[in-house]
């Protein structure tokens, strides 16, 4: 029988000083320790795809506390749940804030579910010190963020949204062939619905996503959290070069049209480029493929990925043409073909810049130094900030790790981004 418990590890080097104005690490602690045992791998990890039966029961459990805190709790035709606070001016559109509880194939136990309990944790603090906001407030969880079940995410949020292209969803299938209606069925809930799920903007002011950093950046800079200040939207690249495969033995080396050696040039010049065009773009060929592949055969055809992300469109835009640029350059240096094809292109969501400064003032309040940092992953926020104005907060994440059982973040930081997102959901009252 194993003894893995997450809820020790978390209170193992708690600090119970950051026990204050309602918040409890303990309860944040066991919640979340409770939520782990859903789905738990051999590994200690955590295995709760979109749309399963444990993403239903981790959603179900944490219904259950929303209704214990005194939420009404409700779930929409896409499977995502609401829990509701009425405010003071209850026709007010309200502020909602949450995260998912699915997970990737053996991932770890903050990525989504700290969000949602981060969110919830704010009510019960309420509910403790007996404040009622002037805004009706909501706890949400969405379904699908990860994306495990069908190879692309968010499909909960782009449902409340109104964004999915139903016509491309029900032509999806999952690794078991069970296609997007049958798994919708499996849980409970059906395409008409996910297709009426969608949820006027007018009642929702603002959402705001705590979520775990997945990078070093608050690690190196000792704190606790931080402050997203757009999430970058990728573009998927592919770019093939095309010279002339040939014996390797029996060719001149200045006869020869190696497409990896133009491939190889140009995978070593993209690095530079994203620096050229701001401090937060970012892009990585990730994937490669030679033909023929032959140890003793000159490379006739290279087809590369390349990931392109930036927070600013223009700039991302601008880095997209650079890169396809680097490429006819190469080609012509190395009398090679090339073409290029986007297989993905998403619009990047910067926050505005308003509600970085209240997030700032929030961070002094608590006495944390603010700290800034782009978003290089995608969230349900940035769904979301399609049509609504955002927030986000960043937390530590130990060594970066993330979408594996090593994946941690120190119960200390968590609560004090939940300090942080009280202050801030506060002070967007209007008191």
């Amino acid at each position: 029988m194993s003894t893995y418990s997450l809820k020790e590890q978390l209170l193992d080097s708690y600090d119970r000083g950051f026990d204050f104005d309602g918040l409890s690490g303990e309860r944040l602690a066991s919640r979340l320790g409770e939520l782990s045992e859903i789905g738990r791998t051999a590994d200690n990890g955590s295995n709760r795809p979109g749309f399963s039966e444990g993403e239903k029961q981790a959603k179900d459990l944490v219904a259950a506390w929303m209704r214990q805190a005194g939420l009404s709790v409700h779930q929409d035709g896409a499977g995502n749940v609401f829990g509701r606070l009425p405010g003071k001016k209850d026709n007010l559109p309200a502020i909602l804030s949450g995260s998912h509880v699915d997970s990737v194939p053996n991932g770890g136990h903050f990525d989504g579910p700290l969000g949602v309990l981060s969110a919830l944790e704010v009510i019960e603090a309420w509910k403790q010190t007996g404040y009622q906001p002037e805004k009706p407030f909501e706890v949400v969880i969405f379904s699908d963020e990860e994306g495990a079940r069908f190879n692309g995410g968010f499909n909960g949020s782009e449902g409340m949204l109104g964004l999915g292209n139903i016509e491309e969803k029900v032509q999806l299938q999952d690794s078991a062939g069970m296609s997007f209606e049958e798994v919708l069925h499996d849980v409970g809930l059906s395409v008409d619905g996910y297709e009426n799920a969608a949820r006027n903007s007018d009642e929702m002011e603002l959402f705001v996503e705590v979520h775990i950093e997945q990078g070093k950046r608050l690690e190196n800079e000792k704190l606790p959290c931080g402050i997203v200040t757009g999430i970058a939207g990728p573009c998927w690249l592919e770019v093939t070069f095309e010279g002339k495969a040939g014996h390797a033995g029996n060719t001149p080396m200045n006869d020869r049209n190696d497409a990896l050696i133009a491939a190889s040039e140009f995978i070593f010049e993209v690095k530079d480029l994203p620096g050229q065009v701001s401090d937060s773009a970012v892009a990585t060929v990730g994937k490669l493929e030679v033909e023929p592949n032959g140890v003793n055969v000159i490379p006739g055809k290279v087809k590369l990925s390349v990931d392109i992300r930036d927070i600013f469109k223009e700039t991302r835009d601008d880095l997209i043409d650079r890169v396809k640029a680097l490429g006819s350059k190469v080609a012509v240096k190395h009398d090679v073909k090339v073409e290029s094809s986007e297989n993905m292109r998403v619009n990047p969501v910067p926050i505005e810049e308003e509600i970085q400064q209240m997030l700032e003032k929030s961070f002094m309040d608590k006495g944390i130094r603010p700290y800034k940092l782009p978003s290089g992953a995608g969230h349900d926020a940035m769904i979301v900030g399609e049509k609504l104005p955002i927030a986000m907060l960043f937390v530590q994440s130990k060594e970066g790790v993330s979408h594996h059982p090593a994946e941690w973040t120190d119960l200390n930081d968590c609560i004090q981004t939940v300090h942080v997102l009280k202050h801030f959901v506060e002070s967007l009252q209007g008191e």
